[in-house]
């Protein structure tokens, strides 16, 4: 069964239909690059997918559960998480507290105890920031800790996103343009980090990137779209080769 199921997946805004019968299939642990021009479409599926959007037509499904009205907290919950084509950190707290608020939907104490600060606050606050410096040390990151979000490197940023969103737990992970902004070397690192993730929290990968170097090293198959519509799927090599792909981004 398909981790990410989309079946005729449609949004319009007025008289501009954005995305026109979206249908994929994501096994688990696959690797999956969407890639398009700009304005095809892209950031809208994501945005569809994580409910920002209610799609006008077509249904999503995750682990054969349908999520079409869900709020975006709920589809956290389920299991798929996001970054942003711009960065969305909270550029005035530190990179601890920016990777200990994605953990919120895991803890349990309510506002009283928050409150008053009783024991099981304490216990669950140690227990995420003990989470939180090891999932930053994973990164590299764990002497960044206390610093603020606003003063890290760009590359930086960008990993502390992804770390962000890695702390919900997903089944799917989402990357809106993770490798915007980076210089060469810093694109490597990135695909050498997506690899990581993939590998050591055996989760999903759907990846929106221009960086065509990128996305041709590191996915294992990609669907392309122009104007809101599928024009060709298949692997990279035979994307390569796709006449309408060459067609969407070079002109015919």
């Amino acid at each position: 069964m398909s981790l990410l199921e989309t079946k005729n997946l449609g949004i319009a805004f007025g008289g501009l239909r954005a995305v026109d019968n979206f249908s994929i299939n994501i096994k688990e642990g696959e690797l999956l690059g969407l890639i398009g021009p700009n304005g095809a479409g892209k950031t809208t599926i994501f945005n569809m997918l994580t409910g920002v959007y209610l799609p006008t037509e077509g249904s999503i499904y995750i682990d054969g559960k349908k999520i079409n009205g869900k709020k975006p907290f709920q589809i956290v919950k389920m299991g798929i998480g996001r970054t942003f084509q711009n960065i969305r950190l909270f550029a005035n707290l530190t990179v601890i507290e920016n990777v200990k608020i994605a953990f919120h939907k895991d803890m349990t104490y309510n506002t009283f105890t928050g409150i008053f600060r009783l024991p099981k606050y304490w216990k669950e606050e140690d227990e995420i920031t003990t989470k939180a410096l090891e999932l930053l040390s994973l990164f590299d990151m764990e002497n960044d800790a206390e610093n603020m979000a606003k003063n890290l490197p760009y590359g930086k940023q960008r990993k502390l996103e992804i770390c962000r969103a890695l702390a919900t737990n997903p089944k799917l992970l989402l990357l809106d343009e993770p490798a915007a902004g980076m210089n060469p070397q810093e694109t490597k690192e990135l695909m050498e980090t997506i690899h990581f993730i993939r590998d050591k929290f055996k989760v999903t990968v759907l990846l929106i990137e221009h960086d065509m170097n990128l996305v041709m090293g590191i996915c294992e198959r990609l669907v392309v779209i122009d104007y809101g519509m599928i024009i060709a799927k298949g692997t990279p090599d035979e994307i390569k080769s796709n006449k309408k792909v060459i067609e969407a981004y070079l002109g015919s």
